[in-house]
């Protein structure tokens, strides 16, 4: 079965421990992309989820494994709020999938 992985700082991942998430707490951005090569590579996982703040940091990083089938990484807001940075990648995700924006606008 795989597995449901977080990256982020320690306020934002902790608590999805309780949810089951393989949780990894980093502290800068090289640790976050060194935790995310590691999960990737250990073809253990179906869903990574960055948090935005190092997400954003990171795109080239998430970019060599965007056409592979698992994991999905998916970003999402931390502690201190959301950055517009996930929804962007989920606006990209569905144009390159569709091809077209089929999402309202703001």
């Amino acid at each position: 079965m795989y597995k449901v992985g977080i990256i982020g700082d320690r306020d934002s991942v902790l608590g999805f421990m309780a949810l089951g998430f393989s949780v990894h707490e980093v502290e800068n951005e090289a640790e976050a992309a060194a935790s995310l090569h590691t999960l990737v590579k250990s073809d253990e996982y179906a869903v990574i989820f960055v948090t935005e703040n190092y997400a954003s940091k990171m795109e080239e990083d998430i970019a060599k494994y965007k056409d592979r089938p698992l994991p999905a990484i998916v970003s999402l807001p931390g502690s201190t709020g959301g950055t517009g940075y996930g929804m962007a990648a989920v606006r990209d995700a569905v144009e390159r999938a569709v091809g077209a924006d089929i999402l309202f606008k703001d």
